[in-house]
């Protein structure tokens, strides 16, 4: 485990990330959480289960804004940040109040996720995403659920949820986000030309990205 301060917003490029669990229903392959142990780029990610409160991330943001400009602010870390939805909205709510204000250079809100939101929280969550968020990144991953399974290792009581992701994803485009994104990581056993076409006929972008 890194030796620095765990932390639960940090910087990269021109984003401001909020870590707000490590917690996932998945364990993919390709996963770097544990081969960086918990390090992304010298930040120590570790919540080490003590997950914070939606005030405790809100009392960081208002810090890290006071430093250089940023152009979104995005719900990633290590672990999947609708398994603490409560947090996310509330978070969320936040940041679309101090976006109205004009105090800070417009930025985009975002949520990385796994498109297992829905199945996690019992409902379909989209409506309520919808209301806090600009943009949604769905980490799609396979073009079946055979691909699927193999790739992201889903834990048992999601073990068939491929189509779940593939609802969500549509649940997402039908409901206007500013952008929705499907991806894939390269060389993992995927075909990304399938993936494509899959993302596509659900009306989503295609991204196809590193493994890191």
């Amino acid at each position: 485990m890194a030796e620095n301060p765990v932390e639960m917003v940090y910087r990269f490029g021109n984003g401001i990330y909020l870590n707000i669990t490590n917690r996932c229903p998945n364990l993919c392959v390709f996963c770097i959480k544990t081969k960086w142990q918990m390090d992304f780029h010298g930040h120590n990610l570790n919540l080490e289960g003590a997950e914070p409160s939606a005030q405790e991330v809100i009392c960081a943001l208002e810090k890290e804004f006071s430093r250089a400009p940023f152009e979104q602010v995005v719900f990633c870390g290590y672990g999947e940040p609708t398994m603490r939805l409560d947090v996310l909205l509330e978070v969320g709510r936040y940041l679309q109040q101090i976006r109205r204000t004009g105090k800070y250079p417009p930025f985009t809100i975002r949520l990385n996720t796994n498109g297992l939101g829905n199945l996690i929280n019992g409902r379909n969550i989209v409506p309520e995403l919808r209301k806090v968020l600009d943009r949604i990144n769905v980490s799609v991953n396979a073009e079946n659920a055979q691909v699927w399974q193999k790739i992201v290792r889903p834990h048992a009581p999601y073990r068939d949820g491929y189509p779940a992701v593939l609802d969500f994803l549509k649940q997402c485009v039908a409901a206007r986000f500013d952008k929705v994104v499907a991806s894939c990581v390269e060389n993992t056993g995927a075909d990304p030309q399938k993936v494509k076409q899959t993302a596509e006929s659900c009306g989503a972008e295609f991204y196809l990205r590193s493994a890191l």
